[in-house]
C-alpha cells in the first residue's frame, strides 16, 4: 500500500506543494532543522491521525499562519487509490479534521491499518531506559496497530480507572466495589493480550538481538502488578490494598502499573548494557514490532527511520539495515556526511532537503 504523494499547506516549514513519493525507498538528506523529520511527521500523521513530535496541533502550523492541511495519496495492492486529508484551523476553534476519501472520520481508530507504519526515532530509547509508562506504551501501540478491539478495551479501562481515582480523591468509598469489578474485568483482558504479545515478541526479538549484537539470551519480561489471573483473587487483593489507595488517593495496582523489563541470565540486562547496546535494544524493538505486525496481518508496513543509525558504528548499521523486515516502503533521514549512498538500491529515490524545500 505505497504512498504516492503528499501535498502540504502551511505544515511547519515545508513548502506549499506536492512531493512525489512513488519509490520503494525514499531518502531525505539535509542538515538539521531543514525539514527532514517534518516530512516523516506528515506521513506518521496520515497513518495515526496525530504527530509523534507534539501533542499540540497548533505547534504544527507554519509561523504566522493559522491553519495547516496535508493530503496523502496512496494505493492499495489491488490498484485502488485513496486519500487521507488532515486539516486544522486555530481561528475556527475546531479540532483537527481527518477525512478518508472525502468522508470525515469520527474516530482515529478508523484510519489505523489504512497506512500501517512503524516509526524508528531517537525517543525510542525511552522504551528501554524510560519510565514504565513509556514501556507499556510501546506494548500497547504494538497491539493497537492491528487490534481495533484492544483500543476500545484500553479506553474503557482508562475511563473506569479515572472514575475510581475520582472516588478516592473525593473520599466517596461506597461505590468502590462496583468499580473494582469493572476494573478487574477490563484489566484482565489487557493483561491477557499483553502477555500473548510479549510471548510472540520474544520469538522474534531475542533471535534478532543475537544476530545483530552477538549477545544471546536477552528477552522481554512482562510483570503484571496483579500476581494472579483469578477474578476473585484480584478482587480480594484490591480490597486488601484499599487502605493504601485511600492514603495515596489513587489506584496503586492494575495494568497501568505493570512493568516491562529486559532480562538476561535471570537478571535485568539494561543496567549493565552499554549506550550502544541500549540504542540497539530500542531499534531492534521496532524491527520486531514491524515483523510482528506483518506476521499477524500479512501486510507489509511502511518504515520511517528518523536519524536512528547515527549513533551506531558502520558494522552495526550494516547489520540493522540487513535485518530490516519486508516493507512496503522505507523512508529514511540522513545528514549530508552520512554514507547513505552505501544503503541505496536501484529502487531508491533521494531528495535533498533545504529550508522546507526539496530537489533530487
Amino acid at each position: 500500500m505505497p504512498l504516492l504523494s503528499l501535498s502540504f499547506h502551511n505544515f511547519r516549514n515545508i513548502e506549499n506543494k506536492t512531493i512525489d513519493l512513488l519509490a520503494k525507498e525514499v531518502y531525505f538528506v539535509g542538515e538539521n532543522g531543514q525539514g527532514k523529520s517534518n516530512l516523516l511527521e506528515a506521513i506518521y500523521m496520515s497513518s495515526y491521525g496525530n504527530s509523534f513530535k507534539t501533542h499540540s496541533d497548533s505547534e504544527i502550523v507554519k509561523f504566522n499562519e493559522t491553519n495547516f492541511f496535508i493530503k496523502s495519496f496512496f494505493r492499495e495492492e489491488n490498484g485502488i487509490s485513496h486519500t487521507i486529508n488532515t486539516y486544522y484551523d486555530s481561528t475556527k476553534n475546531i479540532k483537527k479534521v481527518i477525512e478518508k476519501n472525502g468522508k470525515k472520520i469520527k474516530d482515529k481508530k478508523e484510519i489505523i491499518n489504512t497506512i500501517p507504519c512503524v516509526l524508528f526515532c531517537h525517543e525510542d530509547l525511552d522504551f528501554v531506559v524510560g519510565e514504565p509508562e513509556r514501556k507499556r506504551f510501546f506494548l500497547d501501540q504494538s497491539l493497537t496497530m492491528y487490534d481495533i478491539v484492544y483500543i476500545d478495551i484500553l479506553r474503557k479501562y482508562k475511563k473506569i480507572l479515572k472514575n475510581r481515582n475520582i472516588l478516592l480523591k473525593e473520599k466517596k468509598y461506597d461505590t468502590l466495589d462496583v468499580f473494582d469489578i469493572q476494573l478487574v474485568e477490563t484489566g484482565k483482558e489487557i493483561i491477557s493480550k499483553r502477555k500473548n504479545a510479549v510471548y510472540q515478541f520474544n520469538r522474534i526479538f531475542g533471535n534478532l538481538f543475537e544476530k545483530i549484537t552477538g549477545i544471546s539470551g536477552v528477552s522481554i519480561a512482562y510483570s503484571p502488578s496483579w500476581k494472579t489471573t483469578e477474578f476473585n483473587e484480584i478482587i480480594d487483593f484490591l480490597k486488601e490494598k484499599r487502605d493504601i489507595d485511600k492514603v495515596m488517593c489513587t489506584t496503586m495496582s492494575g495494568p497501568h502499573r505493570d512493568k516491562v523489563r529486559f532480562i538476561k541470565d535471570g537478571k535485568q540486562y539494561v543496567p549493565e548494557a552499554s549506550t550502544g547496546q541500549r540504542r540497539l535494544l530500542s531499534i531492534i524493538l521496532r524491527i520486531a514490532q514491524a515483523q510482528y505486525f506483518s506476521e499477524i496481518t500479512h501486510k507489509k508496513p511502511i518504515l520511517l527511520m528518523d536519524d536512528v543509525l547515527l549513533e551506531l558504528d558502520p558494522d552495526k548499521r550494516q547489520k540493522v539495515t540487513a535485518f530490516l523486515p519486508e516493507y512496503d516502503q522505507l523512508f529514511c533521514t540522513f545528514l549530508p556526511g552520512e554514507p547513505y549512498e552505501r544503503y541505496k538500491k536501484s529502487t531508491t529515490k533521494i531528495y535533498y532537503i533545504n529550508n522546507g524545500d526539496w530537489n533530487e
